[in-house]
């Protein structure tokens, strides 16, 4: 099994940043992706970025590409979501998110049913 647990939500106001911290535990995989999910109140959940195991490719949405940053730090176990020039509508509960068989298809890495092992979600609430 893989536990994951997010940090770093928070109340920020529009224009602000935020970085949020998912770290991992439990069962290796040699070739994974991370992502992070997101879902405000009353809307399907989205997809915002996403990390291959080697750190070496990473996928945006186009709502966040150019402010928000996504990376890891292989020592720690630990991937990062910097969020800047935040907007009212990115409030939503962030979720990280494992798939232990990385397919380099954006299709597929952008997909939620590929991901097998969840946080539990952390608030991020931007004010106008």
């Amino acid at each position: 099994q893989v536990q994951l647990v997010e940090s770093g939500g928070g109340l920020v106001q529009a224009g602000g940043s935020l970085r949020l911290g998912c770290t991992a535990s439990g069962r290796t995989f040699s070739r994974y992706v991370m992502g992070w999910f997101r879902q405000a109140p009353g809307k399907e959940r989205e997809f915002v970025a996403a990390i291959s195991w080697s750190g070496g490719t990473t996928y945006y949405a186009d709502s966040v590409k150019d402010r928000f940053t996504i990376s890891k730090d292989n020592a720690k176990n630990t991937v990062y979501l910097q969020m800047n020039s935040l907007k009212p509508e990115d409030t939503a509960v962030y979720s990280c998110a494992l798939d232990g068989e990385y397919v380099p298809l954006r299709t597929l890495v952008t997909a939620a049913r590929r991901y097998d092992y969840w946080g539990q979600g952390t608030q991020v609430t931007v004010s106008s």
